[in-house]
């Protein structure tokens, strides 16, 4: 596959994502734009549960689906204030929630807490996506990792994901190696979402050929694979021989 073929294969697997500290709507209108505009379309936006009615406005009924965060970026709100949240996001226009486990209280050995946490918001996300977000990279080993991901899943789990962006240590190849592991064990269909650190295109196909050889070739799809990147959008659009937009998307991703 040449590096053109390859980048536009990410670039549809790819959550353009805005989750910067000082985001604004007009941020989060031009990253809409910028998630139609380019050589592929996305698979997704990714912005704060604020900005969710600006991007339904600025999207409309196009393909582009519209993700948001809740419990995030610590993982440690009280689960009403996250239902609550969850309710808001989705009555804006939200698509698919992405949701912070309580790692903290699992490391803890508090894993009623971490269930209860997303089996009370998969059951307001119904048939839309849940991307539970693990943040491995604060694991103490890869058997957390796999602890956390079983959890994840028999939960409610859609799409299990790596990381906030927000930590010091995020997406890591053993981590999600880890994770499709348990996928493949999985016995209804999962998804898994890198996300963290993943700027360039050799970043997005060390992850993809990971997928390939687990999960087989044809696997990642938007519907079961997705990258959370800010960053990676501009390596993708030049690899294709587009044009990058002036101003970068912005976030930790």
């Amino acid at each position: 596959m040449s590096d053109a073929d390859l980048a536009r294969r990410s670039l549809a697997l790819l959550d353009l994502t805005d989750l910067a500290e000082d985001a604004t709507a007009e941020g989060a209108r031009e990253l809409c734009r910028r998630a139609l505009s380019g050589p592929v379309p996305v698979a997704a936006v990714c912005l704060w549960p604020r900005f969710v009615a600006v991007a339904r406005e600025a999207l409309g009924d196009r393909a582009v689906r519209i993700a948001t965060v809740v419990n995030f970026p610590a993982g440690d709100t009280p689960v009403a204030p996250v239902i609550r949240e969850t309710d808001e996001a989705l009555e804006a226009g939200a698509d698919e929630i992405d949701l912070v486990l309580p790692w903290r209280a699992l490391l803890a050995g508090q894993t009623t807490t971490a269930s209860a946490m997303i089996g009370n918001v998969k059951m307001r996300c119904g048939e839309r996506p849940l991307k539970v977000i693990l943040e491995t990279g604060e694991y103490p080993d890869l058997d957390k990792v796999r602890e956390a991901s079983e959890l994840a899943i028999a939960a409610g789990a859609d799409f299990i994901k790596t990381s906030t962006g927000k930590t010091t240590h995020a997406a890591s190849i053993p981590a999600v190696r880890t994770m499709l592991g348990v996928i493949a064990q999985a016995e209804r269909p999962v998804g898994i979402k890198p996300s963290g650190g993943i700027r360039t295109l050799a970043d997005a196909k060390g992850y993809l050929d990971l997928a390939d050889a687990i999960m087989g070739p044809g696997w990642a799809t938007p519907a079961t694979f997705r990258f959370g990147a800010s960053g990676l959008y501009g390596a993708l659009v030049e690899a294709i021989g587009g044009t990058v937009p002036a101003s970068p998307p912005r976030g930790s991703y």
